[in-house]
């Protein structure tokens, strides 16, 4: 679990701020729900023999002897407050998205913490396949906001309980034969839910996998149509796609569709997945709620931040002006910040005052576009200048006009801050 300091989270606030006007576009509506839930939700939605529930979550019971547990994940929470709050019964069709932090007790590695943060989306009430590729779209369109462009979207679908069951047959009589050469979590995964194996990351179970029966070859002629509109779609806003029939999520709620995005990057080691989703039409009416259908993806932000990072791109905000007193002037600097701070200026200011050379250090090291010095002089006449800090003539300004023409100087190149 980390800390986001000053310097690293002007890079969170940029993925969030994004995020948020990109999916105000789509007519998505942001919902918050608690970190803490019922064990149960995530039992009966995310399945009692994932990793998630059976390994990673933190849970414990309360003083009342209630079993609680920490949101491992997004969408099992925004459905049961979709159920709770009879959403259904208010309009057809609902557009959510949500950010913040989830938990899971699992192995460390590259952008995979125990506390890490989530964007997710979910659509209820569509079962059309125009809903799955307008989420797509949603993500293709926030990645390229990011400027993250070598991600890929691989693309499955897993049928429904009509095909299904003859694939899972199948897959059991494959796997069955091939016990032995499976690692002992998915000869454990082979008696309780097979499909997991194909989300094994170990070698000898992905050769394995990839020698399977295709769910593909499975489907049923509404899933077929299905998925092959949906492809269609895609295709018709111009989204690149690989179809990966091995391709399952690690939740059991999913049905049809069922989606990654995976970015080759040195920041992340190997090809890894920074995104995800899929149908999952049958969770509301298995939670107790209404028969709605319903699609959604999540996000992993320590993934994006990790990407963004290596892109060498400066997201801190650098202040507009940096003032600088004398001794005689600190309290009208104070005032003089505050003014410019309602006009909007950003503005940075040393509290602790000091000499004129202490202060010019700190505004070089603020990375401030102008520096004003304001002394006996400068009160006395109403008039002081700007110093441009990336260098040039400074700009005469009258002391009761600083905002107006601090913000009709052209923009010059950033100035790194002194570290």
């Amino acid at each position: 679990m980390n800390d986001l300091l000053p310097g690293e989270i002007e890079v969170w606030q940029f993925v969030e701020s994004t995020a948020r006007t990109l999916f105000g576009r789509f007519g998505y509506g942001e919902v918050r729900t608690p970190m803490v839930e019922d064990t149960a939700l995530f039992v009966r939605s995310v399945g009692e023999e994932t990793d998630i529930v059976g390994k990673e979550m933190y849970t414990f019971e309360d003083k009342g002897g209630r079993s609680l547990s920490l949101r491992p994940e997004g969408t099992a929470p925004a459905a049961r407050a979709y159920i709770e709050h009879s959403v259904n019964n208010q309009e057809p069709v609902s557009r959510w998205f949500y950010m913040g932090p989830m938990f899971r007790y699992e192995r460390m590695k590259t952008g995979r913490y125990r506390q890490f943060s989530q964007i997710g989306a979910e659509a209820y009430g569509a079962k059309e396949p125009a809903q799955d590729v307008e989420l797509m779209d949603m993500v293709v369109q926030f990645l390229e906001a990011l400027g993250l462009r070598d991600v890929t979207l691989n693309l499955n679908s897993l049928g429904d309980d009509n095909c299904r069951p003859a694939y899972h047959a199948k897959l059991v009589e494959y796997l069955n034969a091939h016990r032995e050469e499976l690692c002992g979590d998915c000869q454990q995964r082979l008696e309780r839910n097979p499909l997991r194996v194909l989300d094994c990351k170990n070698e000898k179970c992905q050769a394995v996998a990839a020698a399977g029966p295709n769910v593909l070859e499975f489907l049923c002629e509404p899933c077929r149509a299905h998925f092959n509109d949906l492809q269609r779609k895609l295709g018709a806003l111009g989204i690149k796609y690989v179809v990966n029939h091995r391709l399952v999520r690690g939740l059991d709620y999913y049905t049809r569709t069922v989606f990654e995005f995976i970015a080759s990057h040195p920041a992340l080691g190997t090809a890894s997945t920074v995104g995800g989703g899929g149908r999952y039409d049958k969770m509301m009416k298995g939670l107790g709620g209404p028969d709605v259908p319903a699609v959604g993806f999540a996000m992993g932000l320590d993934r994006l931040v990790l990407l963004l990072k290596e892109s060498g791109k400066t997201f801190i905000q650098r202040p507009d002006l940096f003032i600088a007193v004398d001794e005689t002037s600190h309290d009208e600097g104070l005032k003089l910040a505050s003014r410019l701070r309602r006009e909007g200026l950003k503005v940075d200011f040393d509290t602790r005052g000091g000499s004129l050379k202490s202060q010019m250090k700190r505004a070089d090291k603020s990375g401030a576009r102008f520096t004003l010095v304001l002394g006996e002089q400068e009160r006395t006449s109403g008039q002081a200048k700007l110093k441009p800090m990336a260098g040039g003539d400074s700009v005469p300004v009258a002391l009761d006009n600083v905002a107006a023409t601090v913000r009709a100087q052209p923009e010059a190149p950033a100035q790194a801050p002194v570290s």
